[in-house]
């Protein structure tokens, strides 16, 4: 009885699946000293007739019938309509520089506003310390014209 060898096997197998690679082509053509058989061409001709007729019989080559697989990388680009696409992707992400910037000149603005309104502890001292100039200086304008009240008085008596 005659035994197959396994690299025969597979060879057989694939043949009756429809299966060619190119290992068996490499092997047929005088791999490890067996018996190489011919391979009948389905047609003469340019070779670019020959793949498509492959591809029309339905027997697809290899393996990549059976494994379907898509690239996670791959990235495919649909079309989008107008009314479709966002505002906020049209806008460029801000650097971290740029948003600590945009932070202070925010804190800043709010500050001021505080500020104005007496709302914060610099401005109270601020209007506290205007308050005591003020009565300051209404008393010195005061004493200013008790004295030269006082020194026209003082004219018109001689």
């Amino acid at each position: 009885m005659h035994r197959k060898r396994p690299r025969e096997k597979k060879k057989e197998w694939r043949r009756q699946k429809g299966i060619e690679s190119d290992e068996d082509e490499d092997e047929e053509e005088g791999g490890d000293g067996a018996v190489a058989t011919t391979k009948i061409p389905e047609e003469c001709g340019d070779e670019e007739e020959s793949d498509e007729s492959e591809d029309e019989s339905g027997k697809p080559k290899g393996v990549v019938h059976l494994i379907e697989v898509e690239n996670p990388n791959r990235v495919v680009s649909k079309q989008k309509k107008i009314s479709q696409l966002d505002d906020s992707e049209a806008k460029p992400e801000l650097t971290r520089r740029e948003k600590e910037e945009l932070e202070k000149q925010q804190a800043r603005l709010r500050y001021q506003k505080m500020h104005q309104a007496g709302k914060t502890d610099e401005a109270r001292a601020d209007l506290a310390r205007l308050a005591i100039i003020k009565k300051q200086r209404e008393d010195a304008a005061r004493r200013k014209e008790e004295e030269r009240k006082a020194k026209e008085e003082k004219g018109k008596k001689t």
